[in-house]
């Protein structure tokens, strides 16, 4: 549980930071256009709040929960967007209020689970500290759209080891959602933390490597910039064609952002 703990302590962090950003906006800015074609700040809070929402009810009543995702599959390609824009539709402070109720639960009920029972989930079922790592790793994406959007720079912490993390273990999904054959040889990733220490994954003597700051490949992962606005080295033919498919989120595969947009907001 000391696992779970740790990382719901960060989700906690990193959704706070979250609010702290928002929770001064007036009505006219939380519709500011973010990077994410067609959502505005509201629709970026309004995901992560109808997403804790559904992890809450899953980790507590799994039947419940199969039935919301019965009901999400009538609709399998836009039920994202819906869910967004029907919470985009709510009042900013009533969408905050209820955020933060979401996002509580979930905390709570994370906690909650027993050791070695599974999540239900939209893709694999989880364990806690993977839902709380997974939601960890969209908050922190989101955020950014949202910071994109306001034209504001987040200092980064090493709470983003925890999507560094996830960027890692899903280099085959990333194959997979793009129908290529997963590469046989494992990757190096050598990641220079913001606190200045080395994260590293893989084999020292791994030809397929990935450096560089872990700020930098936690974009790259969650195809919030582009490969060729960061600042990574990238050693091996199959490292390069993962650089340009990588995707730690689930579902299809992403659009991506062009190269020259980071941090746009339009």
């Amino acid at each position: 549980m000391a696992l779970v703990d740790g990382v719901v302590a960060d989700l906690t962090a990193e959704s706070g930071e979250l609010d702290d950003l928002v929770s001064g906006l007036d009505d006219g800015e939380w519709t500011r256009v973010t990077p994410a074609p067609g959502w505005t700040i509201a629709h970026q809070i309004g995901h992560l709040a109808w997403t804790d929402e559904v992890a809450a009810l899953a980790a507590t009543d799994p039947d419940a929960f199969t039935a919301a995702v019965a009901t999400a599959l009538e609709n399998p390609a836009g039920f994202v967007d819906a869910a967004a824009e029907q919470k985009a539709s709510v009042p900013p402070a009533q969408l905050l209020a209820d955020w933060r109720v979401a996002r509580t639960a979930l905390a709570d009920a994370l906690r909650q689970v027993p050791d070695g029972v599974k999540i239900p989930w939209f893709g694999p079922p989880m364990s806690a500290a993977s839902m709380a790592t997974a939601r960890l790793m969209e908050t922190w994406a989101h955020g950014l759209d949202v910071a994109d959007a306001l034209g504001v720079t987040r200092t980064p912490t090493n709470r983003i080891k925890a999507v560094a993390h996830i960027g890692v273990r899903t280099r085959d999904f990333a194959y997979v959602v793009n129908e290529k054959t997963p590469p046989a040889e494992p990757f190096r990733y050598e990641l220079t933390a913001p606190s200045g220490e080395l994260w590293t994954w893989g084999p020292d003597d791994a030809t397929q490597i990935v450096r560089g700051p872990a700020l930098d490949f936690c974009e790259l992962v969650t195809q919030r910039r582009h490969v060729d606005d960061l600042d990574l080295e990238i050693i091996g033919d199959q490292a390069r064609e993962w650089a340009g498919i990588a995707q730690a989120f689930a579902g299809p595969p992403g659009s991506g952002r062009e190269a020259g947009a980071a941090g746009k907001g339009n």
